[in-house]
């Protein structure tokens, strides 16, 4: 596995919801990827999944037992972006803050 860390931050609440999702998957060997990708209404947009592989060149970070992986293009775009969860009437699901989004699109899912 790589020593390479990365600058992308999980709140405590997000931790544990991801830990939930994987209790679910009864998979021990799954870790939440964050990474860009070009599209999306502003240019680029955000994608969060399990994935079970680390490449050479992934940035990995753990936090509270859950692993944070980055592919090596990702890493400068979400320099100090923190991943949040949300569980309230008013919204539901994972968040990303990032500040180096330039311009986000209406829907927050892409950014430039």
């Amino acid at each position: 596995m790589t020593s390479k860390t990365h600058g992308v931050i999980l709140t405590d609440a997000a931790a544990v919801k991801v830990k939930n999702l994987l209790d679910q998957e009864g998979r021990d060997d799954l870790r939440l990827r964050v990474a860009v990708q070009a599209g999306g209404c502003a240019g680029l947009m955000y994608q969060l999944y399990f994935d079970d592989q680390v490449e050479d060149a992934d940035a990995v970070n753990s936090y509270d037992g859950v692993e944070v992986v980055v592919d090596k293009m990702s890493v400068p775009y979400l320099d100090g972006a923190t991943v949040d969860f949300s569980d309230t009437i008013e919204r539901q699901g994972f968040t990303i803050d990032n500040p180096n989004a330039g311009n986000t699109c209406a829907c927050g899912g892409s950014f430039a």
